[in-house]
């Protein structure tokens, strides 16, 4: 499906001025927009090309005057017209992008066509880094950038040593058996983070992503709780002075084996909880969502855990933050709000004067689908700050299973199934894998050219016979 609509500005300002005011009268944008500007003597006019790459997307004034959830928060339309769109605007919009260093240092300098469900898992996750570091009210301020944005903004930008850059998450998604350029379904992509997490001291958040459609709160607890030396057992208490580096590094060995004997042993006096970030991977259907777990799922975007969902078709991916109702004549429509990332944009990095031009991170508009033309492959996010977080989580996600006959979307248990082999903590597992930084690959300053002319040739150079 193909529509085009091309608005016109006599206007001798700049052309981003132009674009903005092409936005707000388009109000929303559940499409790729690709941009023609055509210059004259008197004249700029602004082409808006708008592709359709989903029969499900609907073109709707944003935001209707309904009622909408988004991202555990509750918003009316009519009342909350400018407070939504704050809101949204304030979340992380990664999108494709073009013009990176080559992956690996001899791969594709852009995601475009397969990097969409990259791209989502970084917008969920970014939405986790922002209720860790800058709380869940936060709102982006475009002239008074705090040090903890940027900093939480370089985790994502498309660069080698950005933890979370899309450099990092192909490059470890080869030990999930994805080649680079390859298409990640949610799972994968859940997986490659959680061991991209265990780099991200600053952060220093647990993810955990849940196996055969079931959480087991015994595993999440043993993974988030932090355990005081005092309540180790004490043959596992390190020593407290080391001098050799074989030392240290037994030292370290047997603080974690303490921290894991401790967990286990179940010793509930922790004094602290690292921040879960929980995947819930799902498939609602065969080829389209089963319609018994649609009010179920939106009952997820009301706790306020919520991170969305990601999900979508092969190189069509999307990042779900929340959902509303629409009316159409006189019937009722439950559709899905989403961020797109099928824009590429230009690479960004800071410039030589430490700036760092953080616009085209943030999206105005968003897109929405009806519910039903949602694909069945999915992953849920929640984000639990504390404890208390994650207990409310379980009380709260054990009402919206029980709704209704029918089998829920997944289930909850307190203790692992018998059949199941024992919990590791697989994040503190780094020595099957390690972060990749700079490579230094050669160029042609690095090889002289040698003249062989004069030199003769051996017959067994050739293969010959001695």
């Amino acid at each position: 499906m193909f529509f085009m609509d091309t608005v016109s500005f006599f206007d001798h300002s700049n052309i981003y001025s132009v674009q903005q005011r092409v936005a707000d009268r388009l109000e929303i944008m559940p499409y790729s927009i690709l941009r023609t500007i055509s210059n004259s003597w008197h004249l700029k006019t602004f082409h808006a090309c708008i592709t359709y790459e989903s029969s499900g997307t609907v073109v709707d004034v944003f935001p209707p005057p309904g009622p909408m959830w988004i991202l555990g928060k509750e918003f009316t339309g009519r009342r909350d017209h400018q407070e939504v769109k704050e809101f949204i605007q304030s979340r992380l919009w990664v999108t494709y992008r073009k013009g990176f260093s080559p992956i690996g240092g001899v791969g594709p300098t852009s995601d475009q066509g397969w990097g969409c469900m990259l791209r989502c898992g970084q917008m969920m996750l970014a939405q986790a880094l922002i209720c860790r570091h800058l709380g869940p009210d936060w709102k982006w301020d475009r002239n008074y950038p705090s040090e903890d944005y940027l900093k939480l903004l370089k985790l994502f930008l498309d660069k080698k040593d950005s933890c979370y850059s899309i450099h990092q998450i192909a490059q470890m998604g080869v030990s999930e058996g994805k080649d680079v350029g390859h298409w990640y379904g949610p799972n994968t992509v859940a997986q490659v983070l959680k061991k991209l997490a265990a780099f991200d001291h600053w952060s220093n958040i647990a993810i955990h992503v849940a196996l055969d459609n079931t959480v087991v709160k015994d595993d999440i607890r043993k993974l988030c709780r932090i355990i005081p030396p005092e309540s180790r057992p004490s043959s596992l208490v390190a020593p407290k002075t080391t001098t050799s580096t074989s030392s240290r590094s037994a030292n370290v060995f047997h603080q974690h084996q303490g921290d894991r004997a401790a967990r286990a042993s179940g010793h509930a006096s922790s004094v602290g909880w690292k921040p879960l970030v929980l995947f819930i991977p799902l498939r609602l259907g065969l080829n389209e969502i089963n319609g018994v777990y649609i009010n179920r799922l939106t009952q997820t975007f009301r706790l306020k855990q919520s991170l969305g969902v990601i999900g979508g078709k092969p190189n069509h991916a999307h990042y779900f933050i929340g959902v509303l109702e629409n009316v159409r004549e006189k019937s009722k429509e439950l559709s899905l709000v989403f961020l797109d990332p099928h824009t590429t944009q230009p690479v960004v990095d800071v410039d030589q004067w430490g700036h760092l031009a953080d616009e085209s991170y943030h999206c105005s508009h968003v897109s929405q689908m009806p519910i039903t033309s949602l694909d069945p492959s999915i992953a849920l996010g929640f984000y639990c700050n504390t404890e208390a977080d994650f207990d409310d989580w379980c009380a709260n996600i054990h009402n919206v299973l029980l709704e209704g006959e029918f089998s829920p979307m997944f289930e909850v248990t307190e203790s692992r199934p018998v059949h199941w082999p024992p919990f590791t903590d697989s994040s503190h597992d780094n020595d099957t894998f390690e972060i990749f930084t700079d490579i230094d690959y050669p160029t042609e300053d690095d090889f002289e050219v040698v003249d062989m002319s004069g030199i003769p040739r051996h017959p067994q150079a050739r293969g010959g016979p001695p």
